[in-house]
């Protein structure tokens, strides 16, 4: 993993990285470096400090600091010499290079009128390591599905940070492109047409606009865009059958996800929260839950097993099934790939 990100880190650091366990460099998810502070890494679910000669521990006084040099050497490469032409992303804190990596960025802002409009003196980065995991979604798949009306049901899937949103909604994106439906009703369906919105630039990777992730063959992507617009450009002139968006939450975006409900095309979005009652305390995502525009809550948990994901039918939606036990599992660690769960009703006046 080490080696996809080896282009932009400082040669000092590359190497010593390098040093590390194979087990830890196999698993590697983040690199986080502070100037003048310890070197941390992020792998496998856990994290730890590094030094000369591939010393790792939780101790963060014998770690290797970064010098402001290094620093400086690592926000060149990664803005391409050209701090102007990142105008955007340092607005936005954040700068993905090829590959889908996202680097995130902490220093001095900006402010213009009292927003922020930029970043300066920056100083600490965190180089978050995209995986491409295909199948990921296999055992999901024939959930989404309606097998009744033929059709794809809409979902959220929520999970707080770093437990695989972006890789589930890739998987799920390249299955229905090319028609992979799993073990399921639908598995005689043929591929269908699928929309990409990817703001961020983690779901497909494009490089000057095209994917470098594989997405499926009959999927469009808008790159670097608003969600909220690209949904609607897709809406307007692309057809999809199925809208991917990744880390939804404004308030345009609920508006651009009831255009496509209200047009027939289903949604697979995600959004960050712990589980559906962390969702609902969240006003665009309890509303557009209330409105039945998404069929089904999926929550995601990462086991030692892999992903995990809990399905539970919002009531209202297509995929509203008979009553079942609400009694949410005790210990995800040991949960099978999926976990059954009751209908949950969303209203003015009901509980969540």
């Amino acid at each position: 993993m080490l080696n996809q990100v080896k282009h932009l880190l400082p040669a000092e650091i590359y190497q010593m990285l390098g040093k590390l366990p194979a087990e830890v460099l196999e698993s590697l998810e983040e690199i986080r470096i502070r100037e003048g502070r310890p070197l941390e890494i992020g792998f496998a679910g856990g994290y730890g400090f590094t030094g000369e000669s591939g010393w790792m521990g939780t101790n963060p006084r014998e770690a290797y600091k970064p010098s402001a040099e290094a620093c400086r050497k690592l926000l060149e490469r990664i803005t391409n010499h050209s701090l102007y032409a990142m105008e955007e992303e340092l607005r936005r804190g954040y700068i993905t290079v090829a590959g889908g990596h996202r680097i995130g960025l902490a220093g001095r802002t900006v402010l213009e009128d009292g927003l922020v409009r930029g970043l300066r003196d920056v100083s600490g980065f965190n180089i978050r390591i995209a995986r491409d995991l295909k199948g990921v979604a296999d055992q999901l798949m024939p959930k989404l599905l309606d097998p009744i009306k033929g059709n794809l049901l809409s979902a959220l899937i929520i999970a707080p940070p770093m437990q695989g949103k972006t890789t589930m909604i890739r998987d799920i994106a390249r299955s229905v492109s090319y028609g992979r439906w799993g073990r399921s009703a639908g598995r005689e369906w043929p591929a269908r047409k699928v929309g990409i919105v990817d703001e961020r630039s983690e779901i497909a990777a494009c490089v000057r606009g095209v994917p470098t992730f594989d997405v499926g063959p009959r999927t469009d992507v808008i790159d670097a865009c608003p969600k909220a617009e690209g949904m609607m450009m897709m809406l307007r002139s692309l057809s999809p059958e199925l809208l991917i968006a990744d880390e939804i939450g404004r308030m345009e975006d609920g508006a651009a996800i009831r255009e496509a409900a209200h047009a027939g095309v289903a949604v697979m979005a995600t959004a960050h929260a712990a589980n559906f009652e962390d969702a609902a305390r969240r006003p665009v995502l309890y509303s557009l839950l209330e409105d039945s525009a998404f069929d089904l809550l999926i929550e995601l948990r990462r086991t030692a097993a892999g992903t995990a994901h809990r399905v539970i039918p919002v009531k209202g939606g297509r995929g509203q099934p008979g009553a079942r036990s609400p009694t949410l599992p005790a210990d995800w660690s040991s949960a099978a790939a999926q976990i059954p769960a009751a209908a949950v009703k969303i209203g003015r006046g009901a509980s969540p």
